[in-house]
């Protein structure tokens, strides 16, 4: 059931409040914007993030909307933020939004803004000029990912500049606050964005798409040999994998992705087929092992990693 921003947690500090956990070796901290679980102590060099994930959707979201809730629901990432639930478990903390991305679209820059969304004209510092703004799908989104017209009226400038305000900047803070203090305790960080796709290509005549498509912006965003050693975990295990096309990381891949500063980035897509009724936006019978299964891939990778780009950093020092 589509719940609202209207019921979720007000809007408190990372600090302030922790939920009772499921899990008692991880607390969790809830913001209007996001939710974050983390373990009580952190063991592995990972952050994980859902940007696409967030199923509340404010009332008054729907009633400007001319759409039903339903096809408002194909720009989400279904379930995605609870696939990869087990990460703070593995000792890596998992940053969540709780808003929808036809709401607020987290992996995109602060102002990408579309002059054919609102009626007001749009602040000279917005970007209006980038490919995902010319297809309607810019910080605030103009249409769903089918292609279809969210909004029966343009919004106000001010209210979408008020969502980026209260929703975008306290998640991005978070999400860099996460990388900063992972950097710090281990040397190096690795951002793992995590994100779903259609099983079919959007276009006419399409090709079925492969079981993930891992980015890392064609090899700007992340060491090589990380990159190399996350497609063979997953090759291993039985699933087909494509680099850098269709998706070869958004903006929170590149914006974070430094491995020269030793912060690596991945964009992980992973095909609705394998979990999801795309018809009816439910679990299919695969939910359940494949989420067992990214909890078993992370086991492996995880101590990996560490053990490569640790010593990477050894030798270099």
């Amino acid at each position: 059931m589509l719940s609202t921003l209207d019921t979720a947690p007000e809007a408190r500090g990372l600090d302030a409040v922790m939920d009772k956990p499921e899990d008692p070796g991880q607390e969790i901290a809830l913001h209007a914007s996001f939710k974050l679980a983390r373990p009580f102590v952190q063991s592995a060099p990972f952050v994980f993030s859902s940007p696409h994930s967030g199923r509340n959707y404010p009332a008054e979201f729907l009633a400007a909307s001319r759409l039903d809730p339903q096809s408002l629901r194909k720009s989400e990432d279904c379930f995605v933020d609870d696939l990869f639930a087990g990460m703070p478990a593995l000792g890596a903390p998992l940053l969540a939004a709780l808003f929808p991305r036809a709401y607020l679209d987290l992996n995109r820059e602060p102002y990408e803004l579309d002059p054919e969304l609102v009626h007001d004209p749009i602040p000279p510092h917005a970007n209006t000029q980038s490919i995902r703004v010319a297809g309607g799908l810019g910080t605030v989104a103009r249409i769903v990912a089918d292609g279809e017209e969210i909004y029966a009226q343009r919004p106000p400038l001010a209210q979408v500049l008020e969502r980026i305000e209260s929703l975008y900047f306290p998640f991005h803070g978070a999400l860099a606050r996460l990388i900063e203090q992972t950097t710090q305790q281990f040397g190096f960080a690795v951002l793992i964005d995590c994100h779903s796709m259609p099983s079919a290509n959007a276009a006419p005549g399409g090709g079925s798409r492969p079981d993930i498509v891992i980015g890392d912006r064609f090899g700007a965003a992340c060491d090589q040999r990380l990159v190399r050693m996350v497609r063979e975990v997953f090759v291993r295990r039985g699933y087909e994998v494509q680099m850098n096309r269709p998706y070869a990381g958004g903006y929170i891949t590149e914006h974070h992705g430094r491995p020269s500063r030793s912060v690596h980035a991945l964009q992980i897509e992973i095909n609705r087929g394998l979990y999801l009724d795309e018809r009816k936006l439910i679990p299919n019978a695969g939910y359940g092992a494949l989420k067992n299964e990214l909890d078993a891939i992370f086991a492996q990778v995880m101590p990996a990693a560490a053990n490569l780009l640790g010593g990477m950093r050894a030798a270099a020092e």
